[in-house]
């Protein structure tokens, strides 16, 4: 992410934050609905993306081009527009992720978004077909977004379900399981928090999750816990938080133990 894109983003971010309430799921639909209006408009992303316009201009196109949508969407649109991004796929990036801290910011206390993302990614990765299903080229976006609320309607709140949908209606080159760590991500940051990914051969008792959390939190601030039973871990955990990973699992120590054999 260039410098440029950076402060765009803090500055889009911290008007979504002035918004307050007035910012819901029906704003984040209407950011969502904006955003694919404007990738499959190479007009209106040329303009909207061009730092040599000037924001007053774009914010007049912004509300003739967006006049069926709420005020307060209208008015981030007209913020995000304003700012200079180091491209357009940043500037649609920026659309999306302002719906999806939207979603974050209302959502009911009771509804935990990042973990419903996890257990919907678990469903991807481990069934090839529904992969192959979500990221076909030959299917329609419409097909697409039609299999998410089969899957996911009635399961998921109806937060997730928007945000998936959003994800396999616009992937941007992105693979599903890359696009939904990506929204679990803003999602607990928009709360804050920081993602820690503990991978275990057997799930873990609550009680040790909460150790572990209490633990790491000392050094990576406040964390949301994402489990991840994989049996190839033998035994011990591995843990990863952004970039940095924690790798005390079996399976890594016997690897280790076969280099230096080898060695």
């Amino acid at each position: 992410m260039g410098s440029a894109t950076r402060e765009a983003l803090t500055r889009s971010v911290s008007a979504l934050a002035d918004l307050g309430s007035k910012a819901d799921l029906a704003t984040a639909e209407d950011l969502f609905a904006a955003g694919r209006v404007v990738a499959d408009s190479a007009q209106l992303r040329a303009v909207l993306s061009d730092p040599t316009v000037s924001g007053e201009r774009k914010a007049v196109l912004v509300k003739r081009v967006f006049t069926s949508l709420s005020a307060p969407a209208v008015q981030l649109l007209t913020v995000v527009t304003a700012q200079r991004w180091s491209s357009h796929d940043d500037l649609l990036a920026a659309i999306e992720e302002l719906g999806i801290r939207a979603i974050a910011t209302s959502a009911p206390r009771n509804v935990d978004i990042v973990a419903e993302l996890f257990v919907f990614g678990g469903a991807v990765t481990s069934d090839a077909s529904l992969e192959l299903a979500l990221r076909s080229k030959l299917a329609t976006a419409d097909s697409k977004v039609a299999l998410v609320q089969r899957l996911l309607g009635g399961r998921a709140s109806k937060e997730t379900v928007a945000i998936v949908r959003q994800l396999v209606d616009q992937p941007r080159g992105r693979s599903v399981r890359e696009s939904l760590r990506a929204a679990a991500r803003t999602v607990a940051a928009q709360h804050g928090k920081t993602i820690a990914s503990v991978y275990a051969a057997t799930p873990l008792p609550d009680a040790q999750i909460e150790r572990l959390r209490s633990v790491l939190s000392a050094t990576y601030g406040d964390l949301q816990i994402n489990q991840v039973v994989d049996p190839s871990i033998i035994g011990g955990l591995r843990v990863q938080i952004g970039d940095d990973v924690i790798d005390g699992s079996i399976a890594s120590r016997l690897a280790e133990l076969r280099l230096q054999l080898a060695g």
